[in-house]
């Protein structure tokens, strides 16, 4: 089943984020993606800042060859970025696995990226991948694309899926166990008590949600 995935990045691990240095109040966001002989050349947009020089607010980075204004209205820019075939990064990853990238938003905090997949191995193995090359990306959402709505996903709160999908993603339900609730508590900021009573609610609520239909044998 078709899946859709968001996952983060720090602001200085993606080329673009070099903006962030001269401009941190600034929002990029990737306007589309057009794969052309192994070249990634996608289009953006930069809002909230008037500068007479807006490609001079990129720094060199080894990831672009080069960024061009294509147009500006009031302050939002629109450019269009070149990349360098050679470098190893997010966007050559996606490329390399053959996913596609909704959208990619970018702040002086972080890259948040919304990236789609024939089914839920597409996307583990851009995660793999990205491991791979050591490139920090931290799994926040993953759903289907057509959800088989809502029994189990409305039955989940938004603080029991985000748990739940941590857990999943840090290895928390693998034997062994590759993270602790203590980790996972450090990591939502919240302690291992309050971990523990959302697994536990999340994971009986998508139960109940999944084998409400089923029949039982005997009754």
């Amino acid at each position: 089943m078709a899946t859709e995935a968001t996952f983060t990045v720090p602001s200085e691990e993606f080329p673009l984020g070099t903006v962030f240095e001269k401009l941190p109040e600034v929002t990029v966001t990737l306007e589309r993606i057009i794969p052309a002989q192994d070249v990634v050349v996608p289009y953006f947009w930069v809002r909230g800042t008037l500068v007479d020089d807006i490609e001079g607010a990129f720094t060199n980075h080894p990831g672009v060859e080069d960024i061009r204004l294509v147009d500006s209205v009031e302050d939002e820019y629109l450019l269009r970025v070149e990349w360098a075939v050679e470098y190893s990064g997010v966007l050559s990853t996606l490329v390399e696995t053959e996913i596609p990238l909704i959208r990619a938003v970018g702040t002086t905090q972080q890259w948040s990226f919304e990236i789609r997949g024939d089914d839920r191995s597409d996307i583990s193995e851009f995660q793999r991948r990205c491991r791979d090359l050591d490139i920090p990306i931290t799994l926040t959402k993953l759903q289907a694309l057509t959800p088989l709505e809502t029994d189990s996903e409305a039955s989940l709160t938004d603080t029991q899926q985000d748990t739940l999908v941590l857990a999943y993603n840090r290895g928390y339900f693998e034997t062994p166990r590759e993270v602790t609730m203590e980790e996972l508590g450090d990591e939502l900021d919240i302690s291992q008590q309050a971990v523990a009573s959302r697994l536990r609610r999340g994971i009986k609520n998508v139960l109940g949600s999944t084998l409400s239909e089923t029949e039982v044998p005997g009754r």
